[in-house]
């Protein structure tokens, strides 16, 4: 069985290589981090694509974690930062 090629980076036409990535994200002041996250990612600008099922994952981790910031940023939480990790 053969692997499917890289895809091609659009703007600098050279393969992307699969490598963790960091994923970020930010709403409202709300600002999300989610490294070691694997992706199609360009080599010359660090411009990740992700798959369908890694994007799925990230829209639900998402959900979650803006809300949660949310409720901490509505009571005026003293805590500004979080570090979660599932081992």
């Amino acid at each position: 069985m053969n692997p499917k090629p890289p895809p091609i980076c659009g703007q600098h036409n050279i393969k992307k290589e699969w490598r963790q990535t960091v994923f970020t994200y930010n709403e409202d002041g709300i600002s999300i981090r989610i490294p070691n996250v694997y992706a199609w990612v360009c080599p010359e600008d660090g411009e990740a694509s992700f798959t369908p099922e890694t994007a799925d994952e990230l829209i639900v981790a998402l959900r979650e974690f803006v809300d949660a910031a949310k409720r901490a940023k509505e009571r005026r939480s003293v805590l500004t930062e979080y570090v979660v990790a599932v081992e």
